[in-house]
């Protein structure tokens, strides 16, 4: 396998394909130099990115630093998580499985696992293994996924499946979620005998020789070369007119909490707790685009890699393209050509992967900021476009342009509603000190008093946070990355607090926690 790190053309490659190879190294000159450009546009302070074409690697490289403030480097080699990307594993996993015969895609996930349940019971009794991966079972989009940032394991995350009300009937409408993965999880675990972490290795890493890959937060903590995360955040300066503002993006090296943010991974896991390289995600890349074959070895039957390509609901449609999700990959088709990829964003990580199949031709992002999906976009649209033969287009000056317009009407909306709030001072703070019990699922939460500060403790590895005042009797703390909100309920005549009610970021409220002491 050829590989070009920082240097893009080796003067063997030119003498025998010199047309093929002027034409990759003008493409990737101007690439990378863009890739700059977004990079100080959006002030992320380390990137990796990596390209394949024609059944090889001819660039990786990694730009900027591994930490803001500091001078190590990110290089080809350098560990970032990889978010949702992981999702296409466990699909690819599960493909294999099929292939074995063990599982098949119109399986019902009751008569796999007879102990599964929803809160609609239809619902348990249909749900097919082709919905798990699909984001077709009727749940919100997300619901759930903030659950584990307070210390909840898988397991407790599928024993309260049963508890998180649908919006949607089975299929009926597109809702991104990570939590069904779990479902996956378990069918894989079930059916092999391993956990879903060694199918991933002996079925995925192994085979492609993914060696500098890694499937949980603690093996991401151990490693040497590894990115730190970063916080990202839109700021607005002073408005100097009504049109006029000052912006500015807070860009922030995330190093306070990472055992709560990476247990967080872990237990998302088949949704999203794989960290890898651009070299490696390299492999995986071509391990798509040569469908399920790896040095003349089926690793995953090519019926099986085709089904997962397959298109299975629309997720978004307009008179320039029409973009379906299949089993863990978006297909955007549009008038020029046909685009598979998946974005990923973890605790100060983002990332993007991508293959164009008429091209031979995919790449991988790999970002240690928060910074939104954009500029990630404008890169691929930038490369793709490239190799079709058309004119440079400036996609990040417009995505940036989009981004501020809308990042300045949610602000005012956000002023404009924080005026018309009225101010209520904080309660008795020795009032809410005690216990309040949620039951065997969820335990208990203690809520204490330290320095005229009130801190809870809460979940099953009693982390403790600080509770913020928000107004009345609404607080707010942040645990494993995330922050939730939490307000104090009182009896009828106020005077003596009963219980409280904890937000975990959607609509997944699970009714008031009764205060007992």
């Amino acid at each position: 396998m050829r590989k070009f790190i920082g240097t893009i053309l080796l003067f063997g490659f030119v003498a025998i394909m010199p047309l093929f190879a002027q034409d990759n190294e003008a493409i990737l000159k101007n690439t990378t130099d863009y890739l700059q450009e977004v990079k100080a546009q959006w002030k992320i302070p380390g990137m990796a990115f990596a390209v394949v074409k024609d059944g090889e690697m001819i660039y990786s490289n990694g730009f900027g630093v591994k930490e803001l403030g500091k001078s190590d480097p990110v290089d080809a080699s350098t560990l970032f998580q990889i978010g949702s990307v992981s999702k296409s594993f466990t699909a690819a996993v599960m493909a294999s499985l099929v292939e074995e015969e063990k599982v098949n895609w119109n399986d019902t996930v009751k008569n796999i696992l007879p102990d599964f349940r929803m809160y609609d019971k239809w619902v348990e009794e249909n749900l097919q293994v082709k919905d798990i991966m699909t984001h077709h079972s009727g749940l919100q989009g997300q619901l759930g996924t903030y659950i584990p940032n307070m210390g909840y394991e898988r397991e407790d995350i599928y024993n309260m499946l049963p508890l998180l009300k649908p919006k949607y009937s089975l299929r009926g409408s597109y809702e991104y979620n990570n939590i069904t993965f779990i479902i996956a999880s378990k069918i894989i675990e079930k059916v092999t005998g391993k956990s879903w972490e060694d199918n991933v290795r002996e079925r995925i890493f192994k085979p492609l020789g993914m060696a500098n890959s890694r499937v949980t937060g603690d093996e991401f903590a151990s490693f040497k070369n590894v990115a730190t995360p970063h916080s990202f955040s839109y700021l607005k300066g002073a408005a100097l007119t009504d049109s006029t503002w000052v912006d500015s993006i807070s860009v922030t090296p995330l190093i306070g909490s990472d055992a709560q943010a990476l247990h967080w991974l872990s237990v998302i896991g088949p949704a999203g707790s794989i960290s890898s390289t651009v070299e490696d995600m390299s492999k995986y890349l071509l391990f798509h685009l040569n469908k399920g074959m790896v040095d003349s070895k089926q690793v995953v039957a090519k019926k099986q890699m085709e089904y997962l390509r397959k298109g299975h609901t629309i997720v978004s449609q307009d008179s320039a393209k029409t973009t379906l999700y299949a089993h863990c990959w978006f297909v955007e088709q549009n008038s020029r050509y046909r685009l598979y990829f998946h974005t990923g964003t973890t605790w100060g990580f983002t990332t993007l992967t991508a293959f164009v199949p008429e091209l031979d031709l995919g790449f991988v992002i790999l970002v240690n900021s928060e910074a939104p999906a954009l500029p990630r976009y404008a890169l691929m649209r930038r490369i793709v476009e490239l190799y079709k033969g058309y004119p440079d287009k400036d996609y990040n000056a417009k995505y940036y342009k989009e981004w501020l317009e809308d990042k300045r009407a949610s602000q005012k909306k956000r002023d404009k509603k924080a005026a018309e709030v009225e101010k209520l001072p904080a309660p008795n703070l020795n009032k809410l000190v005690g216990v309040y019990d949620k039951g065997e699922l969820f335990g208990k939460a203690v809520i204490e008093m330290e320095n005229n500060e009130l801190f809870i403790t809460v979940g099953p590895k009693d982390w403790r946070s600080k509770l913020i005042h928000v107004n009345g009797n609404e607080f707010k703390f942040r645990m494993g990355g995330t922050t939730f909100e939490t307000e104090f309920e009182f009896d009828k005549d106020g005077r003596i607090c009963v219980g409280l009610d904890m937000q975990y970021g959607y609509t997944e409220n699970f009714g008031i926690w009764p205060k007992i002491k």
